[in-house]
């Protein structure tokens, strides 16, 4: 019943219900004069302080963010990124990189705090399907300030991103099952067939749909 349901849901996600598009005009503004991007080489142009990196070219999604912070006021003042990604990565990287320098610059404990849903309230929704896209430039935001404070000494405000261990045999994490859902895996036998999870340890089942209902609600409202 949940699947034929899924089924027949829109594939955009929009505030605004009017809207039938794939892509917003704001995602295409964003997609075609991304804010903020750096262009190759000019890395050495720009003063930064802290540095992001997730995923890699060779698997196609990348992500690259550097951050200038104030240390004075802990805020981030300019910022610049780079990817290997699609469209719906292009702008979701641009609004975030807006929405860091806006007034007078987002202080880092409001920017770890930013969730993939924020930037696309501001893109005015992106397509199911593309959801994932947009997490990739806050996990880069966030190493980008766990770099900053490394590099500041304030150790005990890095934030480690492991997560927790549901498969313990094949050592799969909530991370892994999180990735899945944002993939499209909306059931336990595509995250499975995704993941391998509970393959190793069929114990942790019941503990897997728990986080796919979860992950499902938090990204989808469903």
């Amino acid at each position: 019943m949940e699947e034929k349901k899924l089924e027949n849901k829109p594939d955009v996600v929009s505030v605004n219900k009017q809207q039938s598009w794939f892509y917003s005009d704001v995602v295409k503004d964003h997609f075609f004069n991304p804010r903020k991007f750096m262009m190759a080489g000019d890395e050495k142009n720009f003063s930064y302080n802290g540095l992001g990196l997730v995923g890699s070219p060779a698997c196609g999604d990348m992500m690259k963010i550097w951050i200038q912070v104030d240390p004075v006021t802990q805020s981030i003042k300019d910022c610049r990124w780079q990817t290997f990604g699609c469209g719906s990565a292009i702008a979701s990287t641009s609004m975030l990189a807006t929405m860091l320098t806006e007034n007078t610059g987002m202080s880092l404990e409001l920017a770890r705090k930013l969730r993939p849903q924020d930037i696309m309230e501001r893109l005015g929704g992106l397509p199911a399907r593309k959801i994932h896209c947009s997490v990739l430039g806050d996990k880069a935001l966030r190493a980008a300030i766990n770099d900053f404070y490394r590099h500041d000494g304030q150790i005990d405000k890095i934030e480690r991103e492991d997560g927790r261990l549901i498969d313990k045999v094949l050592k799969i994490t909530d991370k892994d099952i999180e990735e899945a859902v944002l993939e499209g895996a909306d059931t336990l036998e595509k995250v499975q067939a995704k993941t391998k999870v509970g393959t190793g340890d069929p114990s942790c089942l019941p503990e897997v749909e728990q986080l796919i209902r979860f992950y499902k609600e938090k990204y989808f409202g469903i």
